[in-house]
């Protein structure tokens, strides 16, 4: 399964014999400075970091637009449907007033409950396509081009989305399903790329690019403003041009090994082959069948996909909720329900940090590590979102609790997300897009359960969403605890290793 390359040159062994401790020195993490610039692998974090803002705010902006995209008083007209406030409308409104403000001619769609479930949910039936594939292909051709093209693809498509619901709700669906297909490969061609950059730094490294994603979740933010002032099709111009621009930069300054980088100095990539070792190059074959017996692998994949539920949960209906809950007008609406993921994105770099500490310094197992921050990421999470669920009509409990339900969250960015390049670094990529076609499942099947337990717009509806994520994440959790571990799988090692352990 397993061969070496053919050395052709000192500079292109897979193993320099050569002690990493003089280069300890430029070990640091962000802001070293190599030869009067910044360090490769740190270029590289940063424009990883701003590419799944991209993707994120691609993706998520609809969830805010969603709700000035619906004439949602004529939708209830045309349902037959009384009006029912679970809560109180806030002073100055009434039920018929209109708290969107959209700019006139701007277009507005009768889609029930049902249907915006569905079109929320569309993005992720395309997802799952390319999840394996993308991570297969990444450990073979390297990841840079995939996350590259996948970045580009769906910022266009994205330009599209006016167009696509101005034709009706089929079209909007095929088209964002057409986006997720694109989408798909990003995150297997991230974990492919960072197996060949230093390892004690990867958590950090690994997080700071992945918080890129809460950075595009707070790009709601400012939906709501461009919503009310520029109309609902400005929002996705203008993300579909900011993904165009930034796909120059990356296919411009990324590359996929430390070996062949045309911008790195010559001190850092002897420091990063040093530190990786023995380079080991892939062939076709995976080992299926040992793979489909590991219990590490299946744990990590069941607690992904839980955990990934009150996620996707959050990701997709928070903007419904405070609408026909909270009330709140479409501003507050869009920056509220960007909050918790501001939190989330501030726990997750520092859990990356930590944990990287950890390791190091041999305080835990990579195993131990890997458990704590699943745990510390997903059961509190878990109370706060049941919590939300009792606290009714209270404008302050209800955000304060959403908002640390999914800050907390943000600390298994450092466990369960880390894991796959943990237990088998040659197939990292593939490995990500296993647990991440599972981890997608919530994406689709969430916001449908949502929709059908919210369609009366209750408390007692919302009640239900908010305690199935909470069981869903607690059973993800337990499994994960029991059966995950942070060592490398015997089917993972190469035969040299092997032999070594024997």
């Amino acid at each position: 399964i397993y061969t070496r390359r053919s050395d052709e040159s000192e500079e292109t062994d897979c193993l320099i014999e050569k002690n990493a401790a003089q280069f300890s020195d430029l070990v640091c993490f962000p802001g070293t400075v190599l030869r009067g610039c910044c360090p490769a692998r740190v270029q590289l974090a940063v424009l990883m970091f701003f590419g799944f803002a991209v993707v994120y705010a691609l993706r998520v902006n609809f969830s805010v637009a969603m709700v000035a995209m619906v004439n949602a008083s004529d939708t209830k007209q045309v349902l037959n449907h009384s009006v029912v406030r679970a809560c109180p409308l806030p002073s100055g409104k009434d039920n018929s007033s209109d708290p969107f403000l959209n700019p006139e001619g701007t277009p507005q769609y009768l889609w029930d409950p049902e249907t915006q479930g569905w079109l929320l949910g569309a993005f992720f039936f395309g997802y799952l396509c390319t999840q394996i594939p993308g991570g297969y292909l990444s450990d073979h051709y390297g990841g840079s081009i995939f996350l590259g093209v996948g970045v580009l693809s769906t910022a266009v498509l994205t330009l599209l989305t006016p167009l696509a619901a101005q034709l009706g709700p089929t079209w909007l669906f095929a088209l964002r399903a057409v986006e997720g297909f694109g989408e798909g490969t990003t995150f297997p061609a991230m974990m492919s790329m960072w197996t060949r950059w230093p390892p004690l730094e990867r958590s950090r490294l690994m997080t700071f690019s992945g918080a890129g994603c809460t950075l595009g979740i707070l790009g709601p933010a400012l939906t709501g403003y461009i919503c009310q002032t520029l109309g609902w099709p400005a929002v996705f111009y203008i993300c579909g041009g900011v993904g165009c621009i930034w796909a120059v930069f990356w296919f411009t300054l990324v590359s996929d090994d430390p070996r062949t980088h045309r911008w790195i100095s010559q001190e850092e990539r002897e420091y990063i082959v040093n530190s990786i070792g023995p380079q080991v190059c892939h062939s076709w074959s995976v080992p299926l069948l040992p793979m489909a017996l590991s219990l590490p692998l299946w744990a990590l994949t069941i607690s992904q996909m839980c955990s990934n539920w009150s996620y996707y949960t959050l990701l997709t209906s928070l903007p419904t909720y405070m609408d026909n809950i909270l009330h709140f007008d479409l501003k507050s609406n869009s920056f509220l329900s960007a909050l918790p993921f501001l939190g989330a994105w501030l726990f997750s770099i520092l859990s990356g940090v930590i944990a990287d500490l950890l390791i190091e310094k041999d305080i835990f197992s990579v195993t131990i590590v890997r458990k704590l921050f699943t745990l510390i990421g997903v059961l509190p999470p878990a109370a706060f979102l049941v919590a939300v669920s009792y606290v009714g009509c209270d404008h302050i409990l209800a955000v304060t609790f959403l908002t640390l339900s999914n800050s907390v969250g943000g600390a298994s960015a450092a466990g369960i997300y880390m894991n796959q390049i943990d237990i088998a670094p040659p197939f990292a990529g593939f490995l990500l897009g296993i647990t991440n076609t599972f981890g997608t499942i919530p994406g689709v099947v969430a916001p449908i359960v949502t929709g059908y337990f919210t369609e009366d717009h209750t408390l007692a509806g919302w009640r239900n969403v908010f305690w199935v994520a909470a069981l869903i994440n607690t059973v993800g959790v337990v499994i994960y605890t029991i059966f995950g571990s942070g060592k490398i799988q015997p089917w993972a090692l190469t035969e040299e290793k092997r032999e070594e352990d024997e």
